[in-house]
């Protein structure tokens, strides 16, 4: 071999930084293994499945410790100042994939006892569930266009079927054909979009588009505003940000609950994370451009997804689900605030205070989501139906999770003694205020009061005295227990942990989501 073919052989081979990429890895492989164990078990010793993904999630999220002591990068191209990499591994990266492998481990929590309820076939399953998870967790990282697209697909691609596992069901089946034909054409959107950036920058690494951008030929600018408006879409609709919302209510009551669970939460955590990179990363040049259109969405999102909650009717079916669904477009509109302020602020430590407040504000919608969601598929064992009206009487049936219901509650509308959610909303207000968006200010205060509404009937219901008990054929009033297992327990109990624990010390958790990012 010559010296310039070695040369350009060094070039192109790389070493990988395994240590780096162990937490999306161990998803996937962990998925595999899944996958492979399903082959060989018999139908009797399926729900160890379930404790094995449970463990592979686990080990993804101890594999970030290591990770903790300096940011790292690898898949990378050039050298010294000027290299560019495919993936980094900084404190953005380990708080969202914290964030996400965390959620996507309660949702596994969540579902060892409903796969059973709801006779679905484990294997695919939980091998669905951990290769989203392996995408989710890679998309933080992920600093190059391709690699994001690639990350963003392979999260969203298994939560499709995941959505129309249960087979038999009619709603199973037309929610994941309305998630897949609007996903799919949001994706489209979007690399069409992506297309025009590169055509305009020459480049697909976000920090190469933006000094691409910063001086893009001025006869390429209309093409290079167009690129960056149509990849905010494909965005816009995987954190479900009006008008990109109108698959959200379908598609979590058609799904089995836990999977409902994991959209709301983990779903939202790529669409957000994948938006903030290529808007405060990548764009920052256009500015003016995304700044006023995140924050019309913010607006639009919040009010529409308030408004729609509130006119949920508690004895209509299925309306525990739905008003978390509207609820979830409803907080989307909250996490969209700080990304409009930081478009207003520019960039900087303004900036990335802004960003911070999302992703404070992520941390504590995961938890206590989730916890809400957990509550949901321990009511939803006795009360297939789903109505709000369901939990009447339940604090007098299972007092303990009925505290947690109404701590869930008050922490998503912002109330004592829900102290995280009070403080996240003040800090997303606070962004607001302080990038002149007072307009935006306002919309948020006036949906806070809307929320309130419905959050709090919600609550009301479970300390109500329980409806008389039907009487059985000897004339003995009879009561259906709600029926409790140990992996959704640990689930309930966990999400009320964290929701306390961040109560305690929710500037804490600015603090450290403040520095998340760039």
């Amino acid at each position: 071999m010559t010296p310039l073919a070695s040369d350009l052989a060094a070039g192109l081979v790389q070493s990988v930084d395994w240590l780096a990429v162990a937490p999306p890895t161990i998803a996937a492989v962990a998925g595999l293994a899944v996958l492979v164990a399903d082959l060989f078990l018999p139908e009797h010793r399926k729900p160890l499945l379930g404790w094995l993904a449970t463990a592979g999630l686990a080990l993804a999220g101890l594999s970030l410790l290591p990770l903790l002591d300096g940011d790292r990068s690898t898949f990378c191209v050039g050298s010294g100042g000027g290299a560019a990499c495919s993936y980094t591994a900084d404190t953005f990266t380990l708080v969202i994939q914290l964030l996400v492998l965390g959620g996507a481990l309660l949702t596994a929590l969540l579902s060892i006892s409903g796969i059973q309820d709801l006779r679905l076939p484990a294997g695919e399953f939980w091998f669905l569930l951990l290769s989203s998870a392996s995408g989710a967790a890679l998309l933080p990282a992920s600093r190059d266009l391709a690699t994001l697209v690639v990350a963003l697909e392979v999260a969203s691609l298994p939560a499709f079927a995941l959505v129309g596992l249960r087979r038999e069901s009619r709603l199973s089946s037309e929610a994941a054909l309305k998630f897949f034909l609007s996903s799919v054409t949001a994706t489209a959107v979007m690399l069409l979009g992506v297309s025009f950036v590169y055509a305009a920058t020459g480049s697909l690494h976000l920090s190469r588009i933006a000094d691409g951008l910063a001086q893009v030929d001025p006869r390429l600018d209309t093409l290079a505003q167009a690129g960056v408006v149509l990849t905010l879409v494909g965005f816009a609709f995987k954190t479900a940000a009006v008008p990109f919302h109108f698959w959200v209510p379908d598609t979590y009551v058609g799904a089995p609950i836990p999977v409902a669970a994991y959209l709301s939460v983990v779903g939202k955590a790529v669409g957000f994370s994948g938006l903030i990179l290529v808007t405060v990363v990548a764009f920052p040049r256009y500015d003016d451009v995304w700044g006023p259109a995140v924050a019309v969405l913010a607006a639009l999102t919040m009010t529409a997804g308030n408004v729609a909650a509130l006119r949920q009717r508690p004895e209509r079916a299925h309306s525990a689900v739905r008003v978390l669904a509207w609820s979830s477009v409803g907080q989307a509109g909250y996490l969209l605030v700080p990304i409009a302020a930081a478009g207003y602020a520019g960039p900087g430590g303004d900036a990335a205070h802004a960003i911070g407040s999302t992703v404070a504000y992520a941390l504590m919608y995961a938890a206590v989501n989730l916890g809400a969601f957990a509550v949901v598929a321990l009511v939803a064992r006795t009360h297939p139906t789903g109505r709000i009206t369901d939990y009447r009487g339940l604090y007098a049936a299972r007092p303990a999770t009925a505290l947690a219901l109404g701590f869930f509650l008050l922490c998503l509308a912002g109330l004592p003694p829900g102290v995280i959610g009070l403080f996240a909303k003040v800090t997303v207000f606070s962004t607001a205020v302080d990038a002149g968006l007072g307009w935006l200010a306002v919309v948020m205060a006036l949906n806070v009061v809307i929320a309130l509404y419905y959050y709090l009937q919600w609550t009301a219901v479970l300390f109500r005295a329980p409806e008389p008990a039907p009487e059985d054929a000897a004339g003995v009033a009879s009561v259906t227990p709600v029926a409790a297992t140990a992996p959704l327990t640990a689930a309930i109990g966990l999400a009320a942990v964290l929701g306390i624990a961040l109560s305690g010390a929710p500037q804490l958790v600015l603090r450290f989501a403040s520095g998340a990012l760039l």
